[in-house]
């Protein structure tokens, strides 16, 4: 029972630098950036801090995912058939959403096509960016309130 308050522990904590990240450059970063003057210099700017937090990212988000696929191996996978576990399903869809724009999108073409659109439409993309920023810390918020309500017995739906 050790190795699964130690990996409940890793969880807990890749997940919170992982979203608290996300939460920081959505809500604090991408505003204080989008009020920069100069377009080159504010994709300059995001870019190398974007590429540090990206690292964060990425290991965080493999944390989470090892800890919490053995997680659900040692509390059933039972679990993904029934449906007030329905925030096990929103874990795994956010991660996978993020492990693909991470590990794959970002570096195959996502870091070039948005400094390629950043040039030519530097308003356009910064919404854009933000938007999609927005829209994942909100799936992720809801996917943490629901994982901390059901995994102590509360379910929303």
């Amino acid at each position: 029972m050790e190795d699964y308050f130690l990996a409940r522990v890793v969880h807990v904590l890749a997940v919170v630098l992982w979203i608290g990240g996300v939460a920081m450059v959505t809500t604090v970063l991408l505003p204080a950036v989008k009020r920069f003057k100069n377009a080159e210099e504010r994709v300059d700017f995001f870019e190398r801090v974007e590429s540090r937090f990206a690292m964060q990212s990425r290991i965080t988000t493999l944390l989470a995912g090892i800890s919490g696929f053995y997680l659900l191996h040692i509390l059933g996978w039972q679990r993904l058939l029934l449906a007030e576990f329905w925030w096990v399903h929103a874990m795994i869809a956010v991660w996978l959403i993020f492990t693909i724009m991470l590990f794959v999108l970002e570096p195959l073409f996502l870091h070039r096509w948005f400094r390629e659109r950043a040039r030519r439409a530097p308003e356009s993309t910064f919404r854009l960016v933000q938007g999609l920023h927005w829209f994942l810390l909100t799936i992720s918020l809801v996917t943490v309130a629901g994982a901390a309500s059901g995994s102590h017995g509360g379910f929303w739906f």
